[in-house]
């Protein structure tokens, strides 16, 4: 993580988060949940980690403090608060990172004190790192790796594991099932190795990265480097600011060997299903065409945090005499040129398809079916991100795990507001371009509330896209633009609701994905899926984000209402730091240590 425990502390008596630390660690050690409570300001956030519940959570209030403080004090008995880094105070809020213990591990956070009769906290993040007693063997804790000495029978690094890959499924079971390699199970593959968890991350796939190396070949990572890091390895200081495909699959390939997580290819799982009694999951396997039966405790689904791909069910469909994919499986243009092709979406998938589409000399249609968020990548770049991730933020001391708990330690109920004016410069800046897609006919959007792409991604992971250059081919009429649902397909087009009829060669269904619990209902069953509910989104009561208000993404990262079931995944920055939680949840149900949840996850919606 941060090297803030490395910096020497110089923060005067007087400092308002020096002050209010006093005040709330006397409090929790003479168990005055009230006056702890008091501590935090009228409209105050506990963002909590693990750290106190076991869970991924926000408390608001007071209240909810006391809540929280009531269920778990005497448990976590908190202690040894202090600061890392000497607080800062602008516009009457004091920022100040800090570390604490708990009885079991150790945490780290950041708090924001504001005075409000007296020092009192608006936001308080706290976070668990490591176990006591089950560190990570890194630092002054790493293996030695070679055995000095003369001894016989030597056995090596690479009999060891060559030995321990033969009997993964036949003399040893994974206390961890990881299904799905992409870069959330293979982040968390390497985090559990590193924890000594045994886990297996399988993938119906014959390489790690094939995920990426299989998709339309003009797909490249739309995030910068900074904010992709995967734990432990970071990509080289010469890494492209934005990697294409198959270098991102080759970079997964390699950290899979590198990281030693256990990996099995060319495996499909096809039945599941869990024993109460005993605690353990069945999980039949399908490994290189061979039937086989694993027994883990824990059963992972990364399977994508955008689920199953939303296939529409198109009236005649069955006699269009063309070709018909979705944008998963969309293979590239190359076989398209000539071609008139209609591409039935217009986020991140569609403008990409429609961009490589043009380049070899298809005549394309994108078919806009509601509103679309777009904003230019060099304008993310550099005011949606450069203040956490980018060259800039790290010759300012913002390193990517300092980023990553920054923007963790803005509690959700309230990102929208800092979002808002980003966003309204960004409009501002390329108001030019925006001119021009409207003039083009494009309907634009900027959320719900004018917050943008990134609570659009938090709140429905879809809707947006960032502009890469695609987006002026729509502007300029490259690429033709149509507005409307469909309505049917003819044997050679693709017909809209109001009697537009688009002549077609082929059809590309960009028309996104849906909940990840769809994957548990076609492994495991409807009424498992059921039981957990939708996964992703807050409760917003936006676009496709239904409340009641959550908080947390529902069901990702923690406990759901399935016991040992758990959701994994995200963009490369949510894989690599909560990939974190989930591993130290994992970790300390292995070595016996006691995780009771508080709040957890309820269901409101199926998916």
């Amino acid at each position: 993580m941060t090297q803030l425990d490395d910096r020497p502390v110089t923060t005067a008596d007087t400092d308002p988060a020096t002050a209010w630390f006093a005040a709330f660690e006397d409090a929790l050690e003479a168990r005055d949940i009230d006056r702890a409570a008091g501590l935090f300001a009228a409209t105050s956030f506990w963002r909590d980690l693990i750290a106190f519940s076991w869970n991924l959570t926000t408390v608001e209030n007071p209240d909810g403090v006391a809540d929280l403080l009531a269920h778990t004090l005497d448990r976590v008995d908190p202690r040894g608060f202090r600061l890392t880094e000497p607080a800062d105070t602008a516009d009457g809020v004091t920022t100040a990172w800090f570390e604490f213990e708990t009885s079991v591990g150790r945490g780290r956070g950041l708090v924001r004190v504001v005075d409000e009769d007296g020092p009192k906290a608006w936001t308080f993040l706290t976070t668990l790192y490591e176990l006591k007693g089950h560190e990570e063997p890194k630092g002054v804790r790493r293996p030695m790796g070679a055995v000095h000495g003369a001894t016989k029978e030597r056995v090596t690094w690479l009999e060891k594991r060559q030995a321990e890959d033969a009997a993964l499924g036949v003399d040893t079971q994974p206390y961890v099932l990881v299904v799905g390699g992409g870069q959330g199970g293979i982040a968390l593959g390497a985090r559990l190795r590193q924890l000594g968890v045994p886990a297996l991350v399988i993938d119906k796939h014959p390489r790690p990265g094939d995920q990426w190396r299989n998709r339309y070949k003009s797909l490249c990572l739309h995030d910068p480097v900074w904010y992709d890091h995967l734990p432990y390895l970071k990509f080289p200081d010469n890494w492209p600011v934005f990697a294409p495909k198959d270098k991102v699959g080759d970079w997964l390939e390699f950290y899979t060997r590198v990281m030693e997580v256990p990996y099995w290819s060319n495996t499909v799982a096809t039945k599941a299903s869990y024993d109460e009694a005993t605690g353990e999951w069945t999980v039949h396997l399908e490994r290189e065409g061979r039937p086989l039966v694993l027994k883990p405790t824990h059963l992972v689904m990364a399977t994508g945090m955008s689920g199953k791909p939303n296939i529409p069910v198109v009236p005649g469909a069955d006699v269009f005499q063309g070709e018909q994919h979705h944008s998963s499986q969309h293979p590239g243009p190359d076989a398209y040129s000539g071609k008139k092709v209609v591409v039935i979406g217009s986020n991140n998938s569609a403008f990409d398809i429609c961009g490589a589409l043009w380049e070899t000399g298809a005549d394309v249609t994108m078919v806009q079916r509601s509103s679309t968020h777009i904003v230019k990548s060099d304008t993310l770049m550099d005011i949606g991100l450069g203040d956490l991730y980018s060259e800039r933020a790290v010759e300012n001391g913002v390193t990517t795990e300092k980023a990553d708990l920054i923007f963790a330690s803005l509690p959700y109920k309230i990102m929208h507001e800092f979002q808002i004016p980003l966003y309204d410069k960004m409009r501002e800046r390329d108001q030019d371009f925006y001119d021009r897609m409207a003039a083009a006919g494009f309907d634009l959007d900027w959320g719900d509330d004018g917050s943008g792409l990134f609570m659009k991604y938090l709140r429905r992971g879809s809707g947006y896209y960032i502009d890469v250059g695609a987006a002026e081919l729509v502007a300029n009429g490259d690429v033709k633009l149509a507005h409307g649902q469909v309505d049917h397909l003819t044997e050679t087009s693709v017909v809209l609701e109001d009697g537009t009829e688009l002549p077609a060669d082929l059809v590309v269904y960009a028309t996104g994905y849906g909940s990840m619990n769809g994957w548990a209902a076609d492994l495991i069953s409807q009424e498992v899926a059921d039981r957990v509910g939708k996964v992703w989104g807050l409760g917003s009561d936006t676009t496709k984000d239904p409340g009641p208000w959550e908080g947390e993404q529902r069901n990702m990262w923690k406990p759901t209402q399935q016991e040992n079931l758990w959701f994994h995944g995200g963009n490369l920055h949510q894989s690599r730091h909560y990939s974190l939680y989930l591993a130290l949840q994992l970790k300390a149900r292995h070595v016996g240590i006691d995780t009771p949840v508080h709040r957890l996850q309820e269901v409101h919606h199926l998916g």
